[in-house]
């Protein structure tokens, strides 16, 4: 392996876009995965980008955040988006993946690369030569996450994050849970439960009384939940609807049998697998203990008899505060050749995962070759992603995931949500491809020949 090899420290989403990135912009690469050496408390396998909580990459439609993101990504040769759109199961209006298939092959294509090594084993401290790109993500091990911490000159803020159950298909109950979507929304690819007042009451009940996991080995005087990824009990216990105007919200699910009867709340599973055999439960991320997993959540009319083939999981996750720290390219100011990606810097959601590790890829490579380190447009939803985590008040910094709100407004307001949004997004993949065009002309320049990903 030459001497310019590019180390990447995590096999993630992030990771593997940042390999697959510098590769194929020619330059030699090692990817440094701790996994099946040191294991993770929320990992299952030893695949590269593992999706851990959900197997959802969030809406498809490109006046949605997240859809306008896998566009974006799609049109700049994302190897995960290339995967996620090759693997996806249906979903409704959303992309998702049959995610044991997603990770192993994405695995034996970085594995067979002849530009990628994949090293095995623990990063205890960043590599002090050359040109680094860390994507250890929200369980960075203990080692580096220290010596990361003494090379920033501050603490770590930490969350927590959970993964929701996932139930064999065969063991949900049809004649009372139906196929739809939301308002009909797209192909009918979720299952539905549905409860009335006196059912809802009593898992509500349940839920707030029932018993957690033990946080072992977490510091829970400096943690806190992530709004976006609450666990279901703590939501439960913040009020009798709370969860009735969050993920059990009834509203534009109707049972086609039943026309004349509104559920009082809903209970949602959404596809695991291409097959239909596994199903997970949407928003139901929980730190209960997995008896009490069972018991409480067979509760649900549908799901008494539900098998689990994985209960749900509560981890730590641990980000940096990337105001004080990090450049929008990327880069870390005082070490311009260190550069990170994923849920470290402060992104969330898989697809920002995937984003952050294609322009730290990028432009880990651009500056081995003596390129200028690139930022995207702030009117493309990358370009304000890493515009905001990169100069947003340190004091209050916390995950951000992909929103139309971090984007420059309109010349001209538009008061239409859905509509505004259609523009923001024209707007966006218009900038994109005129500034991809602008950096494709100086890597042609610079002999950069760009391989692209096949699937099985």
């Amino acid at each position: 392996m030459s001497d310019r090899a590019i180390h990447v420290i995590g096999g993630g989403l992030a990771g593997t876009e940042a390999a697959w990135q510098i590769a194929r912009a020619g330059i030699p690469v090692i990817l440094h995965e701790m996994r099946p050496i040191r294991s993770s408390p929320a990992h299952h396998t030893e695949y590269l980008a593992e999706l851990v909580c959900s197997n959802s990459f969030g809406a498809m439609a490109v006046d949605r955040a997240a859809g306008l993101l896998h566009e974006e990504l799609r049109r700049l040769g994302s190897v995960i988006i290339a995967s996620a759109d090759h693997h996806s199961v249906p979903a409704g209006g959303a992309l998702a993946v049959d995610r044991g298939v997603f990770s192993s092959e994405l695995t034996e294509n970085l594995a067979n690369h002849p530009l990628i090594t994949l090293k095995r084993g623990e990063i205890g401290e960043i590599p002090r030569d050359g040109v680094v790109v860390l994507t250890t993500g929200p369980l960075t091990s203990p080692a580096l996450a220290e010596d990361l911490q003494h090379f920033a000159g501050m603490d770590y803020l930490s969350f927590f994050d959970a993964a929701s159950p996932i139930i064999v298909g065969d063991s949900i109950d049809r004649s009372i849970a139906f196929l739809a979507s939301r308002y009909d929304k797209g192909e009918a690819a979720y299952l539905n439960c549905p409860m009335n007042k006196e059912q809802y009451l009593h898992f509500w009940q349940e839920l707030c009384r029932a018993e957690q996991a033990e946080l072992k080995d977490f510091e829970r005087e400096n943690a806190k939940f992530f709004e976006a990824c609450l666990p279901i009990e703590e939501l439960a216990r913040r009020g009798e609807d709370t969860m009735r105007y969050g993920p059990l919200k009834p509203v534009g699910l109707g049972d086609p049998r039943y026309p004349d009867q509104r559920p009082y709340a809903v209970i949602q599973l959404r596809m695991e697998d291409k097959a239909g055999q596994l199903w997970n439960m949407v928003g139901f991320q929980t730190n209960l203990k997995w008896g009490e997993q069972k018991r409480i959540f067979r509760l649900i009319p549908g799901l008494e008899n539900a098998e689990f083939v994985r209960m749900g999981v509560m981890h730590k996750n641990t980000f940096i505060n990337s105001p004080k720290l990090l450049s929008p390219t990327l880069q870390f100011h005082s070490r311009p050749t260190l550069l990170a990606a994923g849920q470290l810097v402060g992104t969330e959601g898989y697809t920002a995962a995937a984003a952050g590790g294609w322009l730290a890829g990028t432009n880990a490579a651009r500056l081995v070759l003596g390129l200028e380190p690139v930022t995207l447009p702030v009117t493309t939803m990358m370009g304000a992603l890493f515009e905001f985590i990169s100069t947003a008040e340190p004091k209050h910094f916390q995950p951000m995931p992909p929103n139309f709100g971090i984007m420059p407004p309109l010349e001209t307001r538009v008061r239409n949500k859905r509509e505004r949004y259609g523009y923001y997004s024209d707007r966006s993949l218009s900038d994109l491809e005129n500034w991809y065009r602008s950096i494709a002309e100086v890597s042609e320049s610079a002999e950069i020949r760009p391989e692209s990903v096949t699937f099985a």
